[in-house]
C-alpha cells in the first residue's frame, strides 16, 4: 500500500475551524495577541460561541487558551492557519491575474472557494497563477477572444 501525500495525512479540520484559526493567526500577526473579543468582531459572531470554540481548539490542540489572558497557536494551529492563508492569497491572486477588479467580489469568492477546494486542484490553480503572472499577455489573449464581438 502506498503512503499517504502529506496533504491526506493532515488533521481533518471543519470550516468553522480553519475560520476560527485564520482569523487568531491574523489578529496575532496586526496587534500581537487575539482575543475572544476581537475574534467575535472579526468574525460577526457572539462571544459565548467564540468561547465555546475556542475551549474546543484548545481541547483539541490548535491553541493555548487561558480565560481572560488570551490565547497562542500551537505548532499545528499555526500550521492550519498558514495553510489557509496561503490557499486565500494564492485565490485572491488568481481572481486578480483574471482579471476581477472588485475587491468584495474575490473577497467574496475567495471565502466561498478556500475551504472547499482539494490540494490536488489548488495545486493546478497555483501553477497557473504562477505561469499567468509571468505571462499576462495569455490572459490578455483569451479574455479578447472570450468576449463577444459587437456589431
Amino acid at each position: 500500500m502506498a503512503a499517504l501525500p502529506s496533504s491526506a495525512r493532515r488533521r481533518a479540520t471543519t470550516v468553522a475551524v480553519e475560520d476560527y484559526l485564520e482569523k487568531i493567526e491574523q489578529l496575532i500577526a496586526d496587534k500581537g495577541y487575539a482575543r475572544v473579543v476581537d475574534i467575535a468582531a472579526g468574525l460577526k459572531i457572539s462571544q459565548a460561541s467564540v468561547t465555546a470554540m475556542v475551549q474546543r481548539l484548545d481541547a483539541e490542540g490548535f491553541i493555548k487558551y487561558e480565560k481572560y489572558r488570551g490565547m497562542v497557536l500551537t505548532s499545528s494551529g499555526l500550521e492550519v492557519a498558514r495553510r489557509i492563508a496561503h490557499r486565500h492569497q494564492l485565490l485572491t491572486d488568481f481572481l486578480r491575474v483574471l482579471g476581477v477588479s472588485d475587491e468584495k467580489i474575490i473577497y467574496d469568492d475567495v471565502e466561498g472557494m478556500e475551504h472547499h477546494i482539494s490540494p490536488e486542484t489548488f495545486q493546478a490553480i497555483e501553477a497557473l497563477t504562477r505561469h499567468l503572472e509571468k505571462n499576462p499577455a495569455v490572459v490578455t489573449k483569451a479574455m479578447t477572444a472570450a468576449r463577444p464581438t459587437v456589431r
